[in-house]
């Protein structure tokens, strides 16, 4: 599961071969959460506040970053 990026707290994984939808994993001592790309909503799990928005943040600025490597990892023959 590569770490996409370190946050001041949690971490954004993504899984190889994971299920859709496309989505990151929020993980940090007070966060476990599937977070959906799109729409940066939390799919499961639960994300406290402040790592929900800075994670939020991050996203939309790797945007692209985090499509490919959905696709990536995630390829289906």
């Amino acid at each position: 599961m590569p770490t996409l990026a370190r946050l001041s707290g949690v971490s954004i994984r993504m899984y190889a071969d994971d299920h859709p939808p496309p989505h990151f994993h929020l993980i940090g001592t007070n966060s476990d959460a599937m977070v959906r790309l799109r729409t940066l909503d939390v799919l499961r799990g639960i994300a406290d506040r402040r790592d929900l928005e800075e994670a939020k943040a991050w996203a939309r600025l790797n945007e692209s970053l985090l499509e490919a490597e959905w696709r990536r990892l995630n390829e289906r023959d």
